[in-house]
């Protein structure tokens, strides 16, 4: 078992560094170990990788990334921003508060970090420009603030995490909705003690309210997803499909903004292309955890783990740390397929529940999102805004230190992440 340990990581690790795509990077160790060892008939690994894909949630992935690039494309974007300018715009840094604060209403609708980077950047970046803010720092907040929308429903890693975990997607949208809000509130206190350290003056909205009319309708995409979901009225994957009728419905019927200069075919491409990576990763993701199921590598770990401590206190603040540098270099969906079988048994044991592991797990991706080497939501940043990732990973330091603090505060305060399933199985 301890070769085939080593085979597994040892490989994985190694074509990371050698910048091999992470599906390939999940699915070669995977593949050899079988071959070598002779654990399975080869045609078991079609099957498997079918068998993964088999999955009506999954379904749930590519309609909300849908959902998220056709809300960045289309004119409810803008009036959502708007409504949300108006209201908190006239404060001192009422920018960057607006920012975070629409970060985590696009975050209720896409369920993807990057695709809400990359959609709000467009809107967002010249005004924190005009508003006083430097362009590294700008370009850091929409970064930090695209993580929000892998912790907020509908979240891509949580419904990921539902899946591997054999938990309920539906709990684990409950539980993501107050750790969101307090991560943003992190943010805007650092927004806020940064502006007022650097001076950055009030820069009142050139709107009215009666531009924000629209906003209704914009505002009622998330409320039609999470409501959808919280009152059964959807499975997480109608609601996925809901949220992408209602935005094209509402847009064809009023703005008719996605039908210009080839917008939905550019959107559907987007889509593709962002699905399609999912699923390869997803495919490399669940054949390694398929090889570490059935060498009983899984139980091996899991019980390493407990030998180091069965303090709960001291395994959550190891796990953290094992997981924040593992963000650093693995991207989100590996981080699920690889180590949520070794961890979860670990914590069950020790009393952390299932659904609020989910949620530390996906707070502690977001940050991943924003930490260099391989910070997705900076490359995305870096590309949208012409600045060189070294700059935002400089800039990004004040909010991933807030976002370490969100950390903290979710991970020893379990009733955050826990009182909302908990109140909706008691109704």
């Amino acid at each position: 078992m301890i070769s085939i340990a080593i085979l597994l990581f040892g490989l994985f690790f190694l074509l990371l560094l050698l910048e091999v795509p992470v599906a390939l990077a999940l699915g070669l160790p995977a593949l050899t170990a079988i071959v070598l060892f002779g654990l399975a008939d080869p045609i078991l690994i079609a099957q498997q990788i079918f068998s993964a894909f088999d999955s009506y949630t999954l379904l749930a992935i590519p309609l909300f990334l849908l959902a998220g690039h056709l809300l960045g494309e289309c004119a409810l974007s803008r009036r959502l921003l708007d409504v949300v300018l108006i209201t908190l715009g006239r404060v001192r840094g009422g920018v960057a508060v607006v920012t975070v604060v629409v970060s985590l209403l696009f975050a209720g609708i896409s369920g993807s970090g990057p695709a809400d980077v990359a959609a709000l950047s467009v809107l967002l970046f010249p005004l924190l420009k005009e508003s006083g803010f430097s362009e590294a720092r700008s370009g850091a907040l929409l970064a930090a603030g695209g993580g929000i929308g892998i912790i907020v429903p509908p979240s891509v890693a949580l419904i990921l995490y539902g899946v591997v975990a054999e938990t309920s997607i539906s709990q684990l949208f409950l539980a993501g909705v107050l750790p969101g809000i307090t991560v943003s509130l992190a943010l805007i206190i650092a927004v806020l003690l940064l502006s007022r350290r650097d001076q950055i003056p009030a820069h009142p909205p050139r709107l009215d309210w009666s531009v924000a009319g629209g906003s209704i309708l914009a505002l009622l995409a998330p409320v039609i997803i999470l409501g959808g979901i919280y009152l059964s009225i959807f499975t997480p994957t109608e609601s996925a499909g809901a949220a992408v009728l209602y935005i094209f419905l509402v847009d064809w019927i009023f703005y008719r903004s996605l039908f210009q200069e080839g917008k939905l075919l550019n959107v559907l491409i987007r889509t593709g292309r962002g699905s399609a990576q999912i699923f390869f990763i997803i495919a490399g993701g669940s054949l390694f955890a398929w090889v570490l199921h059935q060498t009983h590598l899984t139980e091996d770990l899991s019980g390493a783990v407990l030998q180091i401590s069965q303090n709960r206190i001291v395994l959550l603040l190891l796990i953290n740390a094992f997981l924040l540098i593992a963000g650093c270099f693995i991207d989100a969906i590996s981080i699920i397929y690889i180590f949520v079988p070794v961890f979860q048994p670990a914590l069950q044991q020790v009393g952390v529940d299932p659904v609020h592991f989910g949620i530390i797990l996906t707070v502690n991706m977001a940050i991943g999102q924003i930490t260099p080497p391989v910070g997705v939501n900076l490359f995305m940043a870096s590309t949208t805004t012409g600045l060189n990732v070294s700059q935002l990973s400089r800039a990004v330091i004040p909010f991933l230190i807030a976002e370490f603090t969100a950390l903290m505060v979710i991970t020893f305060l379990p009733p955050l992440s826990l009182a909302l399933p908990g109140f909706m199985r008691a109704k």
